[in-house]
């Protein structure tokens, strides 16, 4: 099972640290789901989810502000002996001397953040569900083409990097050469670069590149949902290759099927043109017209009508 252990989420959403656990290191977070601890913090328990992460927001921090310093260490004290992974204040909420002490008490993680409880929440299940996501690696190219998220692929030497740095000379951005981190989020993949090589770019017989330098901050994007693969390949002279395109492809990454298409390449085709004209072609698709059946349903008319005109 996918985990986040509890100092990579203390370092991805820059937490302040009140008090780490000595088994801080050693916690690991499953699910996304979060606790707001209100009714424990009134000595109810029913019901109550201590393996989640626990968020007192400004209505429970009220509640125990309210509270004399005796019944504020009665109402924690047994909820604080539960095995919770960690509790976060929001809004940069004062940290009562109790909670303090009862942390050090039961080795509890106590942090904070300045955000507002609801973003707060939603930035702690958003960043856990990517980090726990499904993932799998990939050898290619994914750009961002007219907005659409577009991974090469093809047998290495094929001309996959050349034809990406076409497509940045055109105004295109680049995610990822080379290799390509793919996470399937909410049902869709989404591909960034490992941060090592991120940015940069290998072409035969120049080197490596550092694209974000070469052609400024717009020229390259962090990650980008893929919503095309297009595979290049060598001209195979006795292959008969779509030339109508009523047959569509797709290739499946981490259970999610995504549109395909291969172009053939060979000296004199422009191939960065021709993937511009794929993704544009794409979205047209996704936007509900597909030029080959509107042409296949034109030609269909007219044998209809010829028909019909024979028979008469």
């Amino acid at each position: 099972m996918q985990y986040i252990t509890l100092d990579q989420l203390i370092n991805g959403l820059y937490l302040e640290v009140i008090y780490k656990a000595t088994d801080a290191v050693n916690i690991k977070i499953y699910s996304p789901e979060i606790y707001r601890p209100g009714l424990p913090a009134t000595g109810y328990f029913e019901k109550f989810e201590p393996e989640r992460l626990q968020v007192i927001g400004s209505s429970e921090w009220q509640y125990l502000k309210d509270l004399s310093s005796e019944a504020r260490y009665e109402s924690l004290d047994k909820y604080l002996s539960y095995p919770i992974p960690v509790l976060i204040f929001s809004r940069s909420l004062e940290i009562f001397p109790e909670v303090i002490e009862l942390c050090k008490k039961y080795d509890r993680t106590v942090l904070r953040s300045d955000l507002a409880t609801s973003n707060l929440i939603n930035e702690l299940i958003n960043h856990i569900n990517f980090v726990i996501a499904p993932s799998t690696t990939v050898h290619g190219v994914l750009l961002e083409v007219y907005g659409i998220g577009v991974l090469i692929t093809g047998i290495s030497g094929v001309g996959k990097s050349e034809t990406a740095l076409e497509l940045l000379i055109r105004g295109h951005r680049l995610v990822s050469d080379d290799t390509v981190e793919i996470k399937r989020v909410e049902g869709q993949l989404r591909g960034a670069s490992p941060a090592l090589t991120r940015h940069f770019m290998e072409i035969r017989g120049i080197g490596i590149l550092d694209i974000e330098r070469l052609y400024g901050v717009g020229a390259v994007k962090e990650y980008e949902f893929i919503d095309l693969i297009v595979e290049l390949e060598l001209w195979d002279e006795d292959k008969i290759y779509d030339r109508i395109g009523l047959d569509e492809e797709t290739t499946e990454i981490l259970d999610v099927k995504v549109p395909k298409v291969t172009i053939p390449i060979r000296p004199g085709r422009n191939t960065a043109m021709i993937v511009e004209v794929a993704a544009r072609n794409n979205r047209q698709k996704r936007l509900g017209y597909n030029a080959a059946k509107a042409l296949n349903e034109r030609i269909m008319k007219e044998i209809g009508k010829r028909e019909k005109n024979f028979n008469k």
